[in-house]
């Protein structure tokens, strides 16, 4: 089972990513250094994250996960910095034209 999930951690920001594996413990790779930014050393002595799965397939290819990825990462912004943690693909501001 291929799926594309979605971590929601405590300051509500995300990171969308997908396994391949469907292994329960799997939580993603985002850039520790970008989490830890927003996290005071006494907020990261407590911490709980979710995942949600946002779309799943027993017979994706590859290229269709990497392509459902990429589509749950754009659509919820998840790599807009002030939204999520992903930095692929580079989000474009178009607010700021």
């Amino acid at each position: 089972m291929s799926l594309v999930y979605k971590i929601t951690y405590p300051n509500g920001k995300i990171y969308v990513g997908q396994d391949v594996t469907d292994s329960i413990g799997y939580f993603g790779s985002p850039r520790s250094q970008y989490i830890a930014m927003d996290f005071t050393p006494e907020e990261r002595r407590s911490f709980t994250i979710t995942r949600d799965i946002l779309w799943e397939s027993a017979t994706a290819t590859r290229q269709e996960v990497n392509a459902m990825e990429k589509h749950y990462i754009v659509t919820l912004r998840a790599n807009d910095p002030s939204i999520g943690y992903n930095r692929w693909p580079k989000f474009k501001n178009h607010n700021s034209l």
